[in-house]
């Protein structure tokens, strides 16, 4: 765990404030996670996207702009968001049950496995580099990217979602792939629902409570892997920012609200390709960091 004292490298421009103490660079800290909340907030309840798509990219450039040792860069932006997932995801499973959203069957069939999941995500996170997390997050953010812009609702493979072993390797290949990108499982889960025949709105319910089954373990791992990190910085839990999940979580619940009212204002086709642009150009980044 990381005590107030440690020492952290700083950019040139934070490390003048950090030059006439610890306060003021906490001020510039605390200002800039709280703009991350509020942006994937309003992204959230505008484009109906899980708040960790947006999390993820957007801490990944804070940090690399706060120069946070790279070996723990990903780690950490990756613990956080799954941290800051468990309020919002417990929030918003609640809200979509109470319309009557939420498939109860599927949940009590992939519960198991997507924790599962989660478990095999922190023990292989424990074990792969910054680089390699950057890389997945890249390649499948890429991917989520082409898919909103070149998918069709309505496309399905199945009647239903199958039984047996492809029935488990689903949710637990899910529930490994959020935990190593810090998702809650909706970005994954709800296209794969739809492709067997679950309708969306209930698709997008039921992957509401994926979000608390991943987190939970996934964040619990990433503190335990992180405990005795060094440079973490200040009032780091392991690989949890503590600042960060106080300031993201507010602000995001918060500005969802404002992100569901400016989608009944906007075009919402123009507002996902902008997103899966933005995507696009940052899983294109992370990319090209993990390879250079």
């Amino acid at each position: 765990m990381a005590l107030p004292h440690q020492d952290y490298a700083v950019p040139q421009t934070a490390a003048k404030v950090r030059a006439m103490g610890g306060t003021e660079f906490l001020i510039i800290y605390g200002l800039m996670l709280l703009t991350v909340g509020l942006v994937a907030g309003v992204l959230a309840g505008l484009l109906g996207v899980g708040g960790g798509i947006v999390i993820v990219p957007s801490l990944y450039l804070l940090f690399n702009y706060l120069n946070i040792a790279p070996d723990i860069l990903m780690h950490l932006a990756v613990g956080t968001s799954l941290a800051t997932i468990i309020p919002t995801s417990i929030r918003s499973v609640l809200k979509h049950n109470s319309r009557d959203a939420v498939d109860i069957g599927i949940l009590k069939h992939w519960g198991p496995w997507l924790f599962a999941g989660a478990l095999l995500g922190t023990i292989i996170a424990a074990y792969i580099s910054t680089g390699g997390l950057i890389l997945i997050f890249g390649c499948i953010g890429l991917t989520v990217a082409l898919h909103m812009v070149l998918s069709s609702p309505d496309m399905t493979i199945a009647d239903r979602l199958p039984q047996g072993p492809l029935g488990s390797a689903l949710p637990l290949v899910t529930g490994a792939i959020s935990t190593l990108m810090g998702i809650g499982g909706g970005t994954l889960g709800v296209p794969t629902m739809t492709l067997f025949n679950v309708p969306i709105h209930r698709a997008v319910g039921t992957a509401s409570g994926f979000g608390v089954i991943i987190a939970v373990p996934a964040t619990i791992g990433f503190v335990v892997n992180g405990w005795d990190a060094a440079n973490l910085p200040l009032y780091s839990f392991g690989y949890v920012s503590l600042i960060g999940f106080g300031l993201i979580v507010p602000a995001t619940l918060l500005a969802v609200p404002l992100g569901v009212k400016l989608a009944h204002w906007l075009n919402p086709t123009m507002l996902r390709r902008a997103f899966a642009l933005f995507l696009a150009l940052t899983s294109l980044r992370m990319l090209w960091d993990s390879l250079v």
